[in-house]
């Protein structure tokens, strides 16, 4: 199944939907298409004029493929331009993943502050494209393209404190980019502290926070979004991740900052 079917699986019955085993990362489900499923459901409990400001995601455990879930959201209140959203993954009826997240309307205001500007970044036939090698990568890149632009591939003693350059959908063929897709797209990369090892050692995200930057811009899944990470802190297993993510034309998207440990 590809990205958008889940995404319709989600929306058409929260209550029993299958990750496939093409879209794992180790024992678990690819963390952003769980996040991006419990945020459809999400998505359904708020009125269309409020859009998703943030999301705060806690991976409490590994979401198993080839076993139905379920996605449930509850709204916790309702103001005059702010809903406050609970939203949780179950499978097992043991919570794997929870998403408390912002949706709000927008409203008059002075302050006027640009985005922060994309960084330099080759273009993406310039970047190295890393094609999907099964036994070697997680089985959902499979789905995606990565033209590494900055930084260390994992495990490759490179102590770069960047990492980034560009990413789509590779199964998805001009169809729009929404917020669920731009979950699958930021979370693709590696987190940037694995390339400072020289060998391989399991990772997971503990916890993650995106802002979005509303409105969107338009974008298509043919277009390539540009990503960096900043490795701002590391050390005892963990490590403090922040990122940005950019439209072809340099528009910021998404702010990002990760807690991710590392085993090994």
């Amino acid at each position: 199944m590809t990205f958008h079917e889940l995404i319709e699986a989600v929306r058409r019955d929260p209550s029993s939907v299958v990750v496939p085993s093409t879209w794992g990362q180790g024992r678990a489900g690819y963390g952003g298409l769980v996040a991006a499923l419990v945020y459809e459901a999400m998505r359904a409990q708020v009125p269309a004029d409020r859009p998703v400001r943030s999301l705060a995601i806690t991976f409490v455990g590994p979401l198993q493929v080839e076993k139905p879930a379920r996605y449930e959201a509850e709204v916790l209140r309702e103001g005059r331009a702010v809903s406050q959203v609970l939203g949780r993954a179950v499978q097992d009826d043991q919570v794997v993943a929870i998403v408390q997240g912002s949706f709000g309307a927008s409203r008059p205001s002075q302050i006027d502050v640009s985005g922060l500007p994309a960084p330099a970044m080759p273009a993406p036939a310039d970047c190295q494209a890393r094609p999907f090698v099964s036994g070697l990568m997680p089985e959902f890149v499979r789905y995606l393209e990565l033209c590494w632009g900055e930084g260390g591939l994992p495990f490759s003693n490179n102590r770069s404190p960047y990492l980034g350059g560009w990413v789509r959908f590779q199964d998805l063929h001009d169809q729009p980019i929404g917020v669920a897709e731009l979950l699958g797209l930021v979370d693709a990369w590696p987190p940037a502290v694995l390339p400072h090892l020289d060998h391989f050692a399991r990772s997971s995200s503990l916890t993650w926070t995106i802002e979005f930057v509303q409105p969107q811009p338009a974008l298509s899944s043919e277009d390539w979004c540009l990503y960096r990470a900043h490795i701002e802190h590391a050390r005892d297993g963990y490590g403090h991740v922040s990122a940005g993510l950019w439209s072809p034309a340099g528009e910021l998207i998404a702010m990002s900052r990760q807690t991710v440990t590392v085993f090994g």
